[in-house]
């Protein structure tokens, strides 16, 4: 990765982009970029995850960082949640050096210091509770999700698996005028921390679950131990299911896998799940329900940001997560109603509750 960005790019992404600010910094000892988009604070002060991994470019990393600070403001926005959005992208250089890892970390959260409370952050891809702890140190208070030994509420996963499953829940519903899960046959993409937590509610309510995942150690959990139908990452979008949930990575929505899908839903963890603006129409003329993600995978940054901030008890936090159920609600409804898509109507309902916030 060179070490100055690629200035046509990033201007050209900067001009795009309809978000309030942008730090950029540059970490000497490691050759890391940091960068922390601002999209909105109109809701309230601006949060986000911090990503944390090597890309090939400088442009894909700042990309990233504009993209998924917009998908923040929609996901609060979609909720009428008391906070902006936001989202800080750290590029590593290649051959980064693991070991200077924590004094990364540490400068990074003198940064978000420095700042003043226009970011605060939590876990993101590449970034973990352990992670927060260590940026915590020069970070506090802005910093979320830390572990309970260093005064945070821990992994986000289970709430934002929660949400999820409230989601699967609110679809069935509409499909079926039942929201039981009893017998349907669910596919989750992605075992980690929020699939995990996932499986074992779906299990939990009767559905019938089949998974997939590249770990070989979760592998084995899930099919050898629960005993659970494991699907090949190669046929995920071949393997016949009433919803498919990806909670691994986005992007895995497009032209090519759309055509394979054989599911009647899409209700997922992941974030950026359609890989451009036209898949949702993919999914349409295909006549598969799409539930948007910033709306179903908010669970984990409300309710650790709740409990954090807010002092809600954890009763507190998973009854605003189950909320999404009836945001998804209005989603179908208004989709139905108006005759567009489902993006289009919660892109409406984050929209309508932008414009009746006062101006920060």
């Amino acid at each position: 990765m060179d070490d100055t960005p690629s200035g046509l790019n990033i201007e050209s992404l900067l001009k795009g982009w309809d978000g309030e600010s942008v730090v950029v910094q540059y970490d000497r000892p490691t050759g890391a970029w940091i960068f922390i988009a601002i999209h909105s604070s109109r809701l309230g002060p601006a949060s986000g995850g911090t990503r944390m991994k090597p890309y090939a470019d400088l442009s894909l990393a700042l990309a990233d960082a504009l993209r998924l600070s917009e998908a923040m403001t929609c996901k609060y926005a979609a909720a009428n949640f008391p906070q902006g959005g936001a989202k800080a992208v750290i590029a590593l250089p290649a051959g980064f050096d693991p070991s200077q890892r924590p004094a990364l970390l540490r400068r990074y959260g003198r940064l978000i210091k420095q700042l003043g409370g226009l970011y605060a952050t939590g876990p993101d891809v590449g970034t973990s509770s352990a992670d927060m702890d260590i940026i915590g140190e020069t970070g506090a208070p802005y910093v979320h999700a830390r572990t309970p030994a260093a005064g945070g509420k821990g992994d986000s996963s289970g709430p934002t698996a929660l949400g999820v499953f409230c989601g699967i829940q609110a679809t069935v519903e509409y499909l079926d005028g039942d929201a039981s899960l009893q017998g349907k046959r669910v596919l989750v993409q992605g075992a980690g921390g929020v699939g995990a937590a996932l499986i074992g509610r779906l299990a939990a309510a009767g559905a019938e679950v089949l998974f997939s995942e590249v770990s070989e150690p979760t592998i084995r959990h899930f099919r050898d131990q629960a005993g659970l139908a494991f699907v090949p990452p190669e046929q995920v979008f071949d393997t016949p299911c009433d919803i498919f949930s990806p909670c691994a990575l986005g992007g895995i929505l497009n032209r090519d896998t759309i055509p394979r899908l054989r599911c009647r839903a899409v209700v997922g963890g992941a974030n950026l799940q359609l890989a451009e603006p036209e898949d949702i129409h993919r999914l349409e003329e295909r006549g598969i329900l799409y539930a948007p993600d910033f709306v179903v995978n908010i669970g984990g940054a409300m309710a650790i940001t709740g409990m954090e901030s807010f002092g809600w008890s954890l009763h507190q936090a998973e009854a605003n997560v189950s909320r999404v159920r009836d945001t998804l609600r209005q989603v179908y409804a208004i989709a139905r109603a108006e005759g567009i898509t489902t993006d289009a109507a919660a892109r409406r309902i984050a929209l309508a509750n932008l414009q009746g916030a006062a101006e920060p």
